[in-house]
C-alpha cells in the first residue's frame, strides 16, 4: 500500500474526529472538560471504554505475545473481570458519593493534603509512563509502515501524532472523549473481525475450522498451574490481574473520569459490568488474531521483523497486513484499525493529566473564574510537550510491549494500591505529612525484590504479584504511621 494512500486514511479519519470534537466542543468550560456536565449514557460510555482499555497495546502487542506464552494472558483477563466487579461495587460508590472531579480528593478528605499530593503524583507518574508506552507503541508501527518509507525521522513522527491528538481534544476534553472514544472501539473491533476473516480466508479456513485446529490447539493452551516459578503460573497471571484492574481502572483518573460523566451511581455501575464482561471475549479473539498471525507465518515463511537489532513480535500484525500482499482491503482494515489504537487510549490519557494537574497540583477550582479557562489550556499544552518527550525515551527499551506496560505499573500504581486500601479498609488516620516517604520506600523496596539472586530466590519469575506485594508494602507502612 502506497504511502499516500496511508496517509488519506489518516487525514479522512482525522477529519471525523474533528467534526465531532467540533459539536462537542462547544461548550468550552471547565465543567464541561473535566466531567461532560454529567450527562453521558453509560451504554455509550462503556462501549468507548471497551477501546480505551485495550488500545493500541492490545490491538498490536497483544497478539505479538502469543509467541512467547500461547493463551496466559487470558489468565489474567479472568482477573481482570473480578477487579471490574470490585471497582464497580466498592470503589464507584465513594467517587459518587463524593461528587470528587479527580478521584484523589477522596484521600485528601481520608487522610489529608500530603498523602491527596502523594497519589496524584503516583497516578500522574504512572498516567504518563503508560500513555507514552501505548503512543510509543503506535507510532513505531506507523514508522514502520508509513513514514520510513518517506524519510521522516521517529521523533517527528511522535510529534505529528500527539499534535493531532492535541487538536481534536483541547475544547471539549472528556465530553469529546466519551464519543471519540465509541467510534474508535468500533472501528478498532470492525479491524480485527475483518482482519481475522480475510487471513482465514487465504488460509482456506472458517474461523471455527481454526479454532478446531491442530495448529491453533498447540498455540491455545490457556492455563498454566504446572510451574509456580514460571511468569506463566495462573495464580500469578490471575490475582495480578485483578490487582491490575484495581489500580489501573479503579484508581486511575483516566478511566475513572469517563465513569464519573455517568449522570448517576446506577449508570456507572451498569457501564462497568457491562464493560467487563464484553472485554473477556474481545481479549479471547485479540489472541486469536495473535494465534492466526504467527500460524501464517510459520506456514508461509513469514519472518518476525527486527528493528534496530532487536525483534518486534509487536510488528507482526503489521508486516502480515501491509507488507505480505494480502490485499488492500486487509491493509486498508489495518491501517483504520491502528489510527482507532492510537487515538482510543491517548486521547483520554492526555485529558486526564491535564484534569489531574490542574485540580489536583493547581487547585483550579478555587482560582478565579476568568483564569481557570486559559490556564487548563496551557496545562494541556504543557502535558502534550511532556508525553513527546517520554515516548522519544522509551524508543531505547527492549522488549514486547504490553509486558513493559505492566512492568511499569506494578511499581508506579502500587503506592496507589496500599493508599487507597487502608482508608477503605480501616479506620485508622495516618501521620500525614509521612506518606510520601512511605510510597517512595515501597516501591523502592518492590523494585529492589525483583532483583533479589538467585541464591536466595532461586529460578522464580515475578510478574504482576509484584502489584499487591508493593500495595501490601505500603498499607504496612501507612499502619506503621497511623495515629494511635
Amino acid at each position: 500500500m502506497q504511502p499516500l494512500h496511508i496517509l488519506l486514511l489518516i487525514a479522512g479519519y482525522f477529519a471525523i474526529l474533528l467534526l465531532i470534537s467540533y459539536f462537542t466542543g462547544k461548550n468550552d468550560s471547565n465543567e464541561t472538560f473535566f466531567k461532560a456536565n454529567k450527562q453521558s449514557p453509560w451504554y455509550i460510555v462503556a462501549f468507548g471504554m471497551i477501546g480505551a482499555s485495550l488500545s493500541g497495546v492490545t490491538f498490536i502487542s497483544v497478539p505479538g505475545l502469543i509467541g512467547g506464552q500461547q493463551f496466559a494472558y487470558m489468565q489474567g483477563v479472568f482477573g481482570f473481570l473480578v477487579g471490574y466487579l470490585i471497582i464497580s461495587f466498592v470503589l464507584l460508590p465513594i467517587y459518587y458519593r463524593m461528587n470528587v472531579t479527580s478521584i484523589y480528593q477522596y484521600l485528601e478528605e481520608r487522610f489529608g493534603k500530603t498523602s491527596y499530593k502523594t497519589g496524584a503524583f503516583f497516578f500522574l507518574l504512572s498516567r504518563v509512563t503508560g500513555a507514552s508506552f501505548r503512543l510509543f507503541l503506535v507510532a513505531l508501527a506507523m514508522q514502520y509502515i508509513v513514514f520510513e518509507q518517506i524519510n521522516v525521522p521517529f521523533w517527528l513522527t511522535v510529534v505529528i501524532s500527539i499534535l493531532l491528538i492535541w487538536v481534536y481534544t483541547f475544547r471539549g476534553g472528556i465530553k469529546t472523549i466519551v464519543w471519540t472514544d465509541t467510534l474508535q472501539t468500533l472501528t478498532m473491533l470492525t479491524a480485527v473481525g475483518l482482519a481475522i476473516y480475510l487471513i482465514n480466508q487465504q488460509l482456506d479456513w472458517s474461523y471455527l475450522e481454526f479454532l478446531n485446529s491442530n495448529q491453533f490447539a498447540e498455540k491455545g493452551k490457556i492455563f498454566f498451574f504446572d510451574d509456580p516459578n514460571a511468569t506463566t503460573y495462573f495464580w500469578k497471571y490471575f490475582i495480578g490481574g485483578i490487582f491490575i484492574t484495581i489500580a489501573m481502572t479503579g484508581l486511575d483518573q483516566d478511566m475513572m473520569q469517563k465513569n464519573l460523566t455517568c449522570k448517576n451511581e446506577r449508570d456507572a455501575k451498569k457501564n462497568m459490568t457491562s464493560m467487563a464482561v464484553l472485554l473477556v471475549i474481545v481479549n479471547f479473539v485479540f489472541l486469536s488474531l495473535g494465534a492466526l498471525l504467527f500460524i501464517y507465518s510459520e506456514q508461509l515463511g513469514v519472518e518476525i521483523p527486527v528493528v534496530d537489532g532487536r525483534t518486534r513480535t509487536d510488528l507482526l500484525f503489521p508486516e502480515i497486513a501491509v507488507n505480505q500482499d494480502l490485499g488492500k482491503p486487509l491493509a486498508v482494515v489495518f491501517i483504520i484499525g491502528l489510527i482507532a489504537a492510537a487515538y482510543s487510549s491517548a486521547d483520554s490519557a492526555l485529558t486526564s493529566l491535564t484534569t489531574s494537574f490542574s485540580v489536583d497540583f493547581l487547585d483550579i477550582e478555587n482560582k478565579p473564574k476568568e483564569t481557570q479557562k486559559p490556564l487548563r489550556k496551557k496545562v494541556h499544552v504543557g502535558v502534550s510537550i511532556l508525553l513527546i518527550f517520554v515516548v522519544i525515551l522509551f524508543n531505547s527499551l527492549d522488549g514486547n510491549v504490553v509486558g513493559n506496560l505492566f512492568k511499569f505499573a506494578t511499581f508506579t500504581y502500587g503506592p496507589l494500591l496500599g493508599l487507597f486500601a487502608f482508608g477503605i479498609l480501616t479506620k485508622y488516620q495516618i501521620k500525614d505529612t509521612y506518606a510520601w516517604i512511605v510510597a517512595i520506600l515501597a516501591l523502592s523496596i518492590s523494585f529492589g525484590i525483583t532483583y533479589l539472586p538467585e541464591s536466595i530466590i532461586g529460578s522464580y519469575k515475578f510478574h504482576w504479584e509484584i502489584l499487591p506485594l508493593n500495595g501490601f508494602i505500603t498499607f504496612v507502612g501507612l499502619w506503621l504511621i497511623r495515629k494511635k
